[in-house]
């Protein structure tokens, strides 16, 4: 590390938010500086298709996404720019799921990992009177992490409750750019979670399943269209207005669809496995009947998909 470089690493370890400085050792400083150093970095690309082969239910569509995002930017030793997934769909269909274990297949340590960052509006952005502290803090922590070690991920949880105009801060971070003083931030990558769009992609599902149609014959440009109309035309939404749109940062929106009693079940059967119980197969119907479906009469997709399968497990054992 040059004088420069020295310099400016101990300026951003003062200028760092109260706990980044402690985490900030020698060798991640060096990392930060190097084009070549991964920090961690790990990928298992068989492990992580097998995984979302087998443990996600029901998401066709996430599995091509997910892949051919991930296998295109790592294929490429100088990606243009960071790689940013948007997923969107309604609660307990996999999105923290999937994300969770995107990261545990890619870094050391997955979640815990010290180069995997996340962020929840409820937890570290309540208030909107204090949207301008959160920019302010939000850039510089986006910037010290990646100046730490160019090869982060960064998770965005619950992006539908964002306060709208905060996420456009690390617009300068999503770009083919070099931000700080030539540091590299190309090898990044970035997901957005939402429930926003959800509801839309639940309807159209349903129109579908009552033109006797598949719901596996939704494409991902039908599922686009009903995503783009909920998040980013929407006032409320995170994304309302964003730059991050306009300027077309997001490589791949992610479609998670409504799940059917059979991919319930499936959900059972793979939490049985999990807890090491048997798989009884009165069990599995008996979870399965328990959770609520719409729409009321039909009853033909969970409402809370998988989410409460894992709690509800010990009621019948």
């Amino acid at each position: 590390m040059g004088p420069a470089a020295a310099a400016l690493a101990v300026a951003l370890l003062a200028a760092a938010p109260p706990g980044a400085a402690a985490a900030w050792d020698l060798r991640a400083l060096r990392c930060g500086f190097s084009a070549d150093c991964e920090c961690g970095f790990g990928p298992d690309l068989s492990g992580l298709e097998c995984d979302l082969a087998i443990n996600v239910v029901g998401q066709p569509l996430v599995r091509q996404q997910v892949m051919k995002g991930v296998k295109e930017f790592l294929q490429n030793p100088s990606p243009a720019k960071p790689l940013v997934m948007s997923f969107h769909g309604s609660t307990g269909t996999g999105k923290t799921y999937v994300s969770s274990m995107l990261v545990r297949h890619l870094f050391q340590g997955g979640l815990r990992s010290p180069y995997v960052h996340h962020f929840s509006p409820i937890v570290h952005f309540p208030h909107a009177e204090h949207i301008e502290q959160y920019k302010e803090n939000l850039k510089r922590w986006i910037q010290g992490n990646l100046t730490s070690c160019g090869r982060s991920a960064f998770l965005f949880d619950e992006m539908d409750k964002m306060h709208p105009g905060l996420i456009d801060v690390i617009m300068p971070f999503l770009g083919p750019s070099w931000v700080v003083y030539g540091t590299n931030y190309r090898k990044a990558i970035f997901i957005f979670i939402s429930n926003a769009g959800g509801e839309q992609i639940n309807e159209m599902t349903l129109d579908l399943w009552r033109a006797h149609r598949d719901r596996e014959e939704i494409s991902l440009q039908d599922a686009e269209s009903a995503v783009s109309k909920a998040v980013f035309e929407n006032p409320q939404s995170g994304f309302w207005k964003s730059g991050i749109i306009n300027e077309h940062l997001i490589d791949f929106v992610v479609p998670f669809l409504p799940l059917k009693h059979h991919h319930v079940k499936q959900c059972v059967v793979n939490e049985l496995v999990q807890q090491g119980l048997e798989v009884r197969q009165g069990v599995v119907q008996e979870v399965a009947d328990s959770i609520p479906y719409f729409p009321e009469e039909e009853k033909i997709f969970s409402s809370t998909g998988c989410k409460t399968v894992a709690s509800r497990i010990s009621f019948f054992f």
